[in-house]
């Protein structure tokens, strides 16, 4: 299943299932329809952490007739969740690694940061590039979504934990990251965490280390790399992770970026005002982010990078 967290005109968020349309849907065949769970199940979370709520999920999903349902993009979309805990991995793939530092190098341990929850943006939530930034830039990332609460699992069952699998762009200002030893203030601006769209639970994801993870910057592609390469693998990040902090449904761990290709690294410029990121990978779908900038415009501040 495909679970979104959708806006009512209220303003209210409820969650709800994606189902494909078919050739009698009024938008054509092979569109996204949004299966409304509001009355099943209190939250995304809930369907992930709840066998009942789950199987009240997949009833409704299947009892739906897609020729009544509207199109997902007729609907407004919020974050899939709200996690309690957003973790996030550096380093993570192999070849990526810091400036300077031999490409064959493996990391020890996994590389680990957070992000408050001041960053979290919903999938078409624009991000506003901080005008005392000078270079703000994006990491295309597979997110995992725990399901059920993990404290001290061993690496055999943490793969039991996880509900699912969704995209994060790990926006970063890398001149705020560069000030000090610590990361956190370049990757804790507002917004710098969209996610979603949905998420895509883990019976529907049959080898989490068998997905292409591209990366397109208006129109290019600037990373396009297996999660075969990841240093640690998804089951492991849950299982170290739940060493130290209990990890509860909800919570994101973004399991890294790979490098960036040589040519979009070459090319390399900071993000603008107007620019658009797309993260696809195959089986989970896009996120696709715009960024404006001070103004709410395509324009850049005059004056400011």
């Amino acid at each position: 299943m495909r679970l979104v967290t959708w806006v009512t005109p209220s303003g209210a968020t409820r969650p709800g299932a994606v189902v494909e349309s078919g050739r009698d849907h009024p938008a054509g065949g092979g569109q996204d329809l949004l299966c409304d769970l509001g009355d099943v199940a209190g939250g995304v979370v809930q369907i992930l952490a709840d066998r009942q709520a789950r199987q009240r999920a997949e009833q409704a999903v299947a009892a739906a007739d897609p020729a009544t349902l509207p199109t997902l993009d007729e609907v407004a979309l919020a974050a899939p969740v709200t996690p309690g805990t957003i973790l996030c991995l550096g380093y993570n793939y192999a070849g990526h690694v810091a400036a300077g530092a031999d490409p064959n190098e493996v990391p020890p341990a996994p590389n680990v940061f957070v992000k408050t929850p001041n960053t979290l943006s919903g999938p078409r939530d624009e991000v506003l590039l901080p005008v005392v930034s000078a270079h703000t830039d994006y990491e295309g990332e597979i997110a995992l979504v725990i399901g059920r609460r993990a404290r001290h699992v061993s690496l055999a069952e943490a793969g039991e934990h996880i509900g699912g699998y969704t995209l994060m762009n790990d926006v970063s200002s890398r001149d705020w990251q560069d000030r000090s030893s610590q990361w956190t203030l370049g990757k804790c601006f507002d917004g710098f965490a969209p996610l979603g769209p949905w998420i895509t639970t883990a019976d529907a994801v049959p080898n989490p280390h068998d997905l292409l993870v591209e990366v397109v910057r208006d129109g290019v592609v600037t990373v396009s790399q297996s999660t075969a390469t990841t240093v640690f693998s998804m089951e492991y990040l849950v299982h170290y992770l739940s060493q130290v902090l209990t990890l509860e449904p909800g919570d994101v761990i973004s399991t890294g970026t790979p490098q960036k290709l040589p040519s979009a690294q070459t090319d390399h410029r900071p993000l603008a005002p107007g620019d658009a990121v797309t993260i696809r990978v195959g089986g989970l779908g896009e996120l696709t982010t715009r960024f404006i900038g001070t103004d709410g415009t395509d324009k850049q501040e005059e004056g400011k990078p």
